[in-house]
């Protein structure tokens, strides 16, 4: 547990936050990426998604009745969605700007990551590397090509952003990098290719070399 002071300076532990994940997930990852780089400890409690261990009525019924992980648990309630996750671990840190139209653009970088980038790009790889295509149904062939064009269109928007910038938002790392890195650096295991998006590649190895980078341990 950490440790904080009361006003008469009496240490009081404070629980550990616990995320419940898969390890193998790119959005789950993201938190642990947000904890690492602001040195947060975390407590990992581990599920088999491919084996249906968040869909059990225990899990359904205590940590998400949406079936899904991440979920950040916090001194007893569970705060499901990735981004929301390091929204709360990364409050009035270095890590969200302090402008408030600057702490906007990190969110339309971040919503954009979730509608645009990873229904696309991450799906992709799921599909593809996790399931495997002969176990895709007949609807997911059908819908490779668009997710293909897709993926390629947000990655080639990110290329141009960072064209004339080091980080997504401001002069520094944000969370709109932290949510971005998962799975665009594991773009190419999908069939992406990075090798035409120097800015992109660019921009991977700062976020790697940030103090207290973790590299994705992925079970």
């Amino acid at each position: 547990m950490a440790v904080t002071e009361t006003p008469a300076g009496n240490p009081v532990p404070t629980p550990v936050p616990v995320l419940h994940e898969d390890a193998r997930s790119g959005n789950c990852y993201k938190i642990r990426l947000t904890a690492a780089l602001l040195g947060q400890p975390l407590d990992r409690r581990q599920y088999d998604i491919l084996d249906g261990e968040t869909r059990t009525p225990a899990f359904l019924s205590t940590v998400n009745a949406n079936g899904r992980i991440p979920v950040l648990e916090v001194e007893g309630r569970f705060l499901p969605e990735s981004n929301a996750a390091c929204c709360y671990l990364a409050e009035g840190s270095a890590l969200v700007p302090p402008g408030r139209f600057e702490r906007a653009d990190m969110l339309h970088w971040m919503f954009f990551e979730q509608y645009n980038h990873e229904p696309n790009v991450a799906t992709l790889r799921f599909w593809l590397c996790a399931l495997g295509e002969e176990r895709l149904s007949q609807l997911q062939r059908a819908q490779i090509p668009g997710k293909r064009a897709a993926g390629e269109a947000a990655l080639a928007l990110m290329e141009r952003h960072l064209a004339t910038r080091e980080w997504f938002v401001g002069e520094r790392a944000s969370l709109a990098d932290v949510a971005l890195y998962p799975y665009t650096s594991v773009c190419e295991e999908a069939g992406f290719r990075l090798d035409g998006l120097p800015h992109l590649r660019a921009w991977l190895g700062r976020v790697a070399t940030l103090p207290g980078f973790p590299a994705w341990e992925k079970g």
